[in-house]
C-alpha cells in the first residue's frame, strides 16, 4: 500500500525558513515526479515545485524561483522542499504528490495519484 506522509510545517516569520518532507512508503520516490502543491484558505490547489523522476530535473514556479528547492534523498526516499524568505501570502496547506507520469514541468494536480496529507504552514509576524 502506497503512502506518502509530508511533514515539516510551523509557524514562521516574513521572511524566515521552513524544510519540508516528504517520505515515501510502498513507492519508490526516485521513479516518479513528486511535486509540492499548497493550498491557501479558500482558494485552489497551486502547484510550487517538481522533481523529475526520469532525470531528477527541478522545476518550480516563477514566484518561488531562487527561494524554494526541491531535492530528493535517495537512502531515505524521501523528498524535501527548502523554503527560504517565505511570505504571508505563502501560508497553507502544503501537500506532496507523486505521479508516475513524467509531467512534472504542468505542476498540474489533477495529473499526480499520489498525495500525502498536507502539513500547515503559517506565516506572520
Amino acid at each position: 500500500q502506497v503512502h506518502l506522509v509530508d511533514s515539516g510545517g510551523g509557524l514562521v516569520h516574513p521572511g524566515g525558513s521552513l524544510s519540508l518532507s516528504c517520505t515515501g512508503s510502498g513507492l519508490t520516490l526516485d521513479y516518479y515526479d513528486v511535486a509540492w502543491f499548497r493550498q491557501a484558505p479558500g482558494k485552489g490547489r497551486e502547484g510550487v515545485s517538481c522533481i523529475a523522476g526520469l532525470d531528477g530535473k527541478t522545476y518550480n514556479v516563477e514566484s518561488v524561483k531562487g527561494r524554494f528547492a526541491i531535492s530528493r534523498d535517495k537512502a531515505k526516499n524521501t523528498v524535501y522542499l527548502q523554503m527560504n524568505s517565505l511570505t504571508p501570502e505563502e501560508a497553507g496547506i502544503y501537500y506532496c504528490a507523486a505521479t508516475f507520469r513524467n509531467v512534472c514541468d504542468s505542476l498540474d494536480d489533477r495529473r499526480y495519484d499520489y498525495w500525502g496529507q498536507g502539513t500547515q504552514v503559517s506565516v506572520s509576524s
